[in-house]
Protein backbone atom coordinates (compact mmCIF):
# COMPACT_ATOMS: atom_id res chain seq x y z
CA UNK A 1 0.00 0.00 0.00
CA UNK A 2 1.06 3.14 -0.76
CA UNK A 3 1.67 6.19 1.60
CA UNK A 4 -0.91 8.11 0.20
CA UNK A 5 -3.79 8.70 1.84
CA UNK A 6 -7.71 7.33 0.35
CA UNK A 7 -10.47 8.36 1.29
CA UNK A 8 -11.20 5.53 3.65
CA UNK A 9 -7.23 5.95 5.14
CA UNK A 10 -5.47 8.91 6.49
CA UNK A 11 -1.87 9.01 6.82
CA UNK A 12 -0.36 9.98 10.68
CA UNK A 13 2.81 10.01 11.50
CA UNK A 14 4.20 8.02 14.37
CA UNK A 15 7.65 8.65 16.04
CA UNK A 16 8.76 10.67 12.50
CA UNK A 17 7.81 7.28 10.15
CA UNK A 18 4.34 7.26 8.39
CA UNK A 19 1.90 4.80 9.07
CA UNK A 20 -1.51 4.68 7.31
CA UNK A 21 -4.59 4.10 9.32
CA UNK A 22 -8.93 4.40 9.38
CA UNK A 23 -9.94 8.07 10.06
CA UNK A 24 -11.29 8.13 13.44
CA UNK A 25 -10.01 5.65 14.91
CA UNK A 26 -7.72 5.90 18.42
CA UNK A 27 -4.68 6.79 18.35
CA UNK A 28 -3.61 3.81 20.86
CA UNK A 29 -5.39 1.51 18.04
CA UNK A 30 -3.40 3.21 15.01
CA UNK A 31 -0.29 2.82 17.55
CA UNK A 32 -1.55 -0.94 18.12
CA UNK A 33 -2.27 -1.59 14.20
CA UNK A 34 1.54 0.16 13.77
CA UNK A 35 3.10 -2.49 15.85
CA UNK A 36 3.92 0.41 18.22
CA UNK A 37 3.67 -1.55 21.83
CA UNK A 38 4.95 1.77 23.17
CA UNK A 39 3.41 5.00 24.65
CA UNK A 40 5.51 6.37 27.12
CA UNK A 41 8.17 5.29 29.69
CA UNK A 42 7.62 5.29 33.37
CA UNK A 43 10.20 7.09 35.77
CA UNK A 44 12.19 3.73 35.93
CA UNK A 45 12.63 3.60 32.45
CA UNK A 46 9.57 0.75 32.09
CA UNK A 47 8.24 0.52 28.46
CA UNK A 48 4.14 1.48 28.94
CA UNK A 49 0.99 1.20 26.71
CA UNK A 50 -2.69 1.75 27.02
CA UNK A 51 -3.86 -0.14 29.58
CA UNK A 52 -7.85 0.65 30.53
CA UNK A 53 -8.58 1.80 27.00
CA UNK A 54 -10.96 4.90 28.79
CA UNK A 55 -8.75 7.23 30.18
CA UNK A 56 -8.44 6.25 33.59
CA UNK A 57 -5.13 4.70 33.90
CA UNK A 58 -3.14 7.59 31.98
CA UNK A 59 -0.72 4.67 30.56
CA UNK A 60 -1.21 5.96 27.04
CA UNK A 61 0.19 9.54 27.51
CA UNK A 62 1.74 10.74 23.73
CA UNK A 63 2.40 13.83 22.22
CA UNK A 64 0.25 14.75 19.35
CA UNK A 65 1.30 17.37 17.11
CA UNK A 66 3.42 19.09 19.45
CA UNK A 67 1.15 18.85 22.86
CA UNK A 68 2.41 16.57 25.57
CA UNK A 69 0.20 14.18 27.60
CA UNK A 70 -2.44 13.96 25.15
CA UNK A 71 -4.32 10.70 26.05
CA UNK A 72 -4.11 8.16 22.83
CA UNK A 73 -6.78 5.96 23.88
CA UNK A 74 -9.13 9.32 24.24
CA UNK A 75 -8.11 10.79 20.70
CA UNK A 76 -9.41 9.81 17.37
CA UNK A 77 -6.43 10.26 14.14
CA UNK A 78 -6.75 12.71 11.52
CA UNK A 79 -4.66 13.36 8.14
CA UNK A 80 -1.45 14.30 8.79
CA UNK A 81 -1.38 14.21 12.52
CA UNK A 82 2.18 13.93 14.51
CA UNK A 83 2.08 11.42 17.43
CA UNK A 84 5.51 10.97 19.67
CA UNK A 85 5.93 8.10 22.16
CA UNK A 86 9.97 8.84 23.38
CA UNK A 87 11.00 6.21 21.19
CA UNK A 88 13.66 7.13 19.06
CA UNK A 89 12.94 8.45 15.30
CA UNK A 90 15.21 5.22 13.71
CA UNK A 91 12.67 2.66 14.29
CA UNK A 92 12.28 0.81 11.45
CA UNK A 93 9.00 0.84 9.37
Amino acid sequence: MSIESRADSCTVHIDGVAAIVTPQMSVAAALLQAGVMRTRSSVSGETRFAFCGIGMCQECRVEIDGVPHRLACQVRCRDGMSIATGEPQSRDA
